[in-house]
């Protein structure tokens, strides 16, 4: 049986990045045996597609508040790799990033396969064997004994003093992570919290006028409501498709929605189509349109404020005709026009599925893990990094920044166990 200090499982950012820090804390040593393993015959296809095939790296600024799960935990594991050692660190590997309006940090080349290669490289140079087409099936503790663990995979076994597990969660199955990690977990005595699709696109029902409005962004305020209650409240820019609704603001608020339909709760997600307006201060301006321009149209005082394929549609939708002079406007045409303008109830039907969802929301609980290592705290010798885990970012490059943080802690304490970051913060 083939033997390892460290057995790194699922060769996604996470445990590149793992293998490189397990790597370059073993160079003093002289000696390393570091192993990768992963199910994909081709690795990386994740990592590829991020970002529209640039792979956003990671944000400028990154906090606590960017990423859902134990917060206090998580700002630990952010602190011990900052923004800035995550541009070092791919300096140190060739790849510059650029820093784009919205705070997106990409490789200059705009190319993920810059960064993919770049990691691969830094593997090979560390001498980590990367066994791809090796899809793992079981890992056994053995008990007092220096292997620790037996590694199961669809070629043979494994024997491992140590194994991080960083298989991903859920999303684009297609790219090897399946979930398959979450059962590795459980069957070592984990708990894995409910996961579904995060940074998900929505869709709506058929009868919607969303098909008309396909290609159209605009900027949104989204609400989303939980068995009555206000889960969440974002600014962004929404985008229209054949389907029903995708864009920043619609994936980062997606994760509210299936939660709540995973658990059978009542869910309503609604927009306000003028941000930072409410509807009395909306209805003022309609008015004010009303007395200083009489004649003009309903469609094109609308259009003033809305995108005009848009204005056409709600128009249309609420009953109205859009030629109706303004001054002319019935009142009850106005009353069911304004409700739609300001909160606007999307009837979302499902999300578009783990195929197109870019994270997954759910996993292992962070209290199960040591934050300093990212070690369990049932299995000694076992470590966790990544998106298995029970924390997600909104979209950005934050779940990039998690994968590089957790891999950095996770490969250096597999390596030397007593590795620790002396900056850490405290709870």
């Amino acid at each position: 049986m083939a033997t390892a200090d460290v057995a790194i499982i699922g060769a996604g950012a996470a445990g590149l990045a793992a293998a490189i820090f397990a790597g370059e804390t073993a160079e003093s040593s002289g000696s390393r045996s570091i192993v990768l393993l992963d199910g994909a015959k081709t690795i990386g296809a994740k990592l590829l597609v991020s970002g529209g095939g640039r792979c956003n790296v990671t944000h400028e600024v990154v906090a606590p508040t960017d990423f859902f799960g134990n917060r206090r935990i998580i700002k630990n594991v952010l602190a011990a790799f900052s923004v800035d050692a995550t541009i070092a660190w791919f300096a140190s590997m060739g790849v510059e990033l650029k820093r784009e309006e919205t705070g997106k940090l990409f490789p200059v080349t705009d190319r993920s396969r810059t960064v993919l290669n770049a990691l691969i490289e830094r593997c090979c140079e560390l001498g980590v064997a990367i066994l791809s087409d090796h899809r793992v099936t079981k890992i056994a503790r053995v008990p007092d004994s220096p292997a620790g663990f037996v590694v199961h995979h669809s070629h043979g076994a494994l024997a491992a003093s140590r194994v991080i597990l960083a298989t991903g969660g859920r999303s684009i199955p297609k790219s090897g992570s399946d979930g398959l990690g979450y059962e590795l977990a459980r069957r070592l005595g984990h708990h894995v919290t409910p996961t579904v699709p995060a940074l998900a696109p929505l869709v709506l029902d058929d009868r919607m006028f969303h098909k008309n409005l396909s290609g159209l962004s605009q900027e949104i305020e989204l609400t989303t409501v939980v068995k009555g209650k206000t889960l969440d409240v974002r600014n962004g820019s929404l985008l229209w498709t054949h389907f029903g609704i995708s864009g920043p603001v619609v994936m980062d608020a997606s994760r509210f929605w299936c939660l709540a339909h995973e658990q059978g709760e009542p869910a309503e997600v609604h927009g306000n189509f003028f941000p930072g307006e409410n509807q009395e201060q909306v209805r003022r301006w309609f008015m004010e349109q009303t007395r200083d321009h009489p004649r003009r149209s309903l469609g094109k005082t609308l259009a003033q404020r809305l995108p005009q394929r848009f204005t056409d549609s709600l128009i249309q939708h609420a009953g109205c005709d859009g030629q109706t002079a303004i001054a002319q406007l019935p009142r009850k045409d106005r009353d069911s026009l304004l409700p739609l303008m300001t909160k606007f109830p999307f009837p979302i039907v499902r999300d578009r599925g783990w195929n197109y969802a870019e994270v997954t929301a759910g996993g292992v609980p962070l209290e199960e893990v040591n934050f300093r290592t990212m070690e369990s705290k049932l299995v000694p010798g076992f470590y966790l990094a990544g998106e298995i885990l029970d924390c997600d970012g909104r979209i950005g490059g934050f779940n990039f920044q998690w994968a590089w943080a957790t891999g950095h802690l996770a490969g250096q304490a597999a390596w030397r166990p007593d590795a620790y970051q002396s900056d850490r913060i405290d709870p």
